[in-house]
């Protein structure tokens, strides 16, 4: 049985890790899900250390809504620069989903930004635990996740050597 680890934010405005679990739940089974709520993105660094630590996860997403302010990019880059640093000393993917507040035009469309973000990356810790070639087969296609998928480049004629 797998442990995916879930950490979020007091200080989001939405509840994107639920909308995460129910697509986990949605996807398969074999897993159980540990969550831990912090109050802020810079916090999620150590939580993420600890549900893989102290409860052995095998993975962890971490959940966080930096505000359109400077000082809010400076601190998600911070938080971010941190997780990288929990996979690098645990050797386990944490997948890290933010979706900035200026990302949409309003809360309508912040809202169905937060839902699908959050839903396809919990597709892609799924597929990093128990299908990993779904996300080779995908390689290279522009997937996004939120907003519209970019495609492939079309690379035309260009890069083929005659």
């Amino acid at each position: 049985m797998k442990l995916i680890g879930i950490v979020d934010t007091t200080f989001a405005r939405y509840n994107m890790a639920s909308q995460a679990i129910d697509e986990l739940y949605k996807t398969g089974t074999n897993f159980d899900i540990k969550r831990y709520t912090v109050p802020g993105i810079k916090d999620t660094p150590v939580a993420a250390l600890k549900l893989f630590n102290e409860y052995n996860c095998d993975l962890v997403m971490v959940f966080g809504m930096p505000g359109p302010m400077p000082v809010d990019k400076m601190s998600a880059q911070i938080a971010s620069t941190g997780l990288m640093e929990v996979q690098l000393k645990t050797m386990k993917h944490i997948i890290e989903v933010f979706v900035h507040e200026d990302e949409a035009k309003d809360d309508s469309e912040l809202a169905w930004l937060c839902n699908n973000r959050a839903r396809e990356h919990a597709l892609n810790a799924y597929y990093l635990l128990f299908n990993p070639e779904k996300l080779t087969e995908n390689a290279g296609t522009g997937l996004r996740q939120g907003f519209e998928d970019k495609g492939p480049v079309n690379t035309g004629t260009y890069g083929h050597r005659h």
